[in-house]
């Protein structure tokens, strides 16, 4: 026979309910009450609150350097110093790493050797490690030569400073270290502005040629996607910068390491704010800057760049809604295979970035990126992309904010449209693409994002 154990109950009036002595509609109200509690906390996640930090380190060289961007140069000087800046994030689930470096650009074997380093060192994974360079063109080669011996013929005849390539890597894994040890209590904002500072480069002449210069014309891309970190008190931690513009205000005339336009509105930025800004590139494979190639700073008037684009950051910072810690992050990856433009070699070294298809056509294989957080998508690729891409899938993106960083996590050349191609000029007759490309990544990104949403 079943019995009842009730001597271990000390309320005696909860005793006299087990009894059968009691009123039993409130027993069965207090047992009824115990199991909804019960459910409703196992039912509560238990949510880790948002982290963040920031690690700025200095990559400047004092020894002569060959800069990248135009003809083989070393460096004579310095104009102004150039860094890594590295942001850490934390949902409480997944940790980010998200880098900006005031480099040209540089392959994509160095950032998948740096990743590897990464994931060896943190457990971060190269799916939540993002590496993006400001495309400073007055800034040291970094890495091996085999990307740059195809897609940048003559320019890189020179032996390779594997010194300065280690200490740009060593010196990224232990600020990323720093960084993840460095994580506290954080808020995060989200929000754009605008700029005038760039201007469309593709120059139409009267023969129908198309050429470097300037194009007042033609698309650009003028808006400043912004992320504002703040710590637990409101103070500010780091603010990324999303704006597309080549690193070109400096010639290549100019013979000191520099961090172009680029670097300078970071400065300027950093200094006006009290906190590290990240400058990320955007879709600039055809935006220059509105004052480009001068062969001095003084010339291509630099320090206007704090006014048309500085100023423009910090009003929009300004103007952006809280902060929240609630949030929520989420990464992923897509390969997108698209044929290769026929009679382009290819970098030996980069084998992983290409394939044959099934017709014999070679292909290549082009690493797109994601990053959801909460509302707003990011979305990145190592190309030149030219600007109409993005707005396209900025207007089908079903996210509030949706931005582009380019220049991520190497360089594989220009990007062009499918018009771009036909019109011919500098970008469309070095890319590694066919003209099919805007509509193979298009297509791709946009059903990868409504899928995501």
């Amino acid at each position: 026979m079943y019995t009842r154990k009730t001597d271990s109950v000390a309320d005696p009036r909860e005793r006299q309910l087990l009894e059968g002595r009691g009123p039993q509609p409130a027993f069965a109200l207090i047992k009824l009450t115990r199991t909804l509690v019960f459910f409703c906390l196992m039912a509560v996640p238990v949510c880790a609150a948002f982290r963040a930090s920031v690690v700025k380190v200095d990559i400047t060289p004092n020894t002569p350097k060959w800069l990248l961007g135009y003809g083989p140069r070393q460096s004579t000087g310095v104009h102004d110093p150039i860094f890594h800046r590295i942001v850490a994030m934390d949902d409480g689930e997944k940790k980010f790493l998200m880098v900006s470096t005031d480099l040209c650009l540089f392959s994509p074997t160095v950032y998948d050797d740096v990743a590897r380093r990464i994931e060896k060192a943190t457990g971060i994974p190269p799916v939540r490690f993002w590496w993006t360079v400001t495309h400073t063109h007055s800034a040291p080669e970094v890495g091996p030569p085999g990307v740059y011996k195809v897609l940048l013929k003559g320019r890189s005849e020179h032996p390779v400073d594997t010194e300065y390539t280690e200490r740009i890597s060593s010196s990224l894994v232990a600020g990323a270290k720093e960084a993840l040890a460095k994580l506290e209590p954080a808020r995060l904002a989200m929000g754009t502005g605008m700029s005038m500072a760039n201007i469309n480069r593709r120059a139409l002449d009267v023969d129908g040629k198309t050429s470097l210069g300037l194009n007042p014309d033609g698309p650009v891309d003028r808006q400043i996607g912004l992320l504002r970190l703040e710590k637990a008190n409101g103070s500010p931690l780091a603010l990324i910068a999303n704006y597309a513009m080549h690193g070109t205000v400096l010639s290549g005339q100019f013979m000191e390491i520099s961090g172009d336009a680029q670097g300078i509105v970071a400065a300027y930025v950093e200094q006006k704010f009290g906190a590290p800004m990240l400058y990320i590139n955007g879709a600039a494979g055809n935006i220059a800057p509105i004052y480009s190639v001068y062969p001095t700073p003084r010339a291509g008037h630099l320090t206007q760049f704090n006014v048309l684009l500085g100023d423009r950051i910090l009003a929009a910072n300004g103007a952006m809604g809280a902060a929240t810690s609630e949030v929520k992050m989420d990464a992923a990856e897509k390969w997108v295979d698209t044929p290769r433009k026929q009679g382009m070699d290819w970098p030996e070294d980069l084998p992983e970035y290409s394939r044959t298809g099934p017709n014999g056509r070679a292909m290549v294989r082009l690493p797109i990126r994601f990053l959801k957080l909460n509302d707003t998508v990011i979305w990145s690729a190592p190309v030149e992309l030219f600007c109409e891409i993005s707005f396209h899938v900025r207007n089908h993106s079903p996210f509030a904010n949706t931005f582009y960083f380019g220049y991520t996590n190497g360089w594989i050349g220009y990007l062009p449209t499918k018009a771009g191609f036909a019109a011919g000029g500098y970008e469309p007759t070095t890319s590694v693409f066919s003209d099919q490309v805007e509509q193979d990544v298009t297509e791709a990104v946009v059903a990868y994002l409504q899928g995501w949403r």
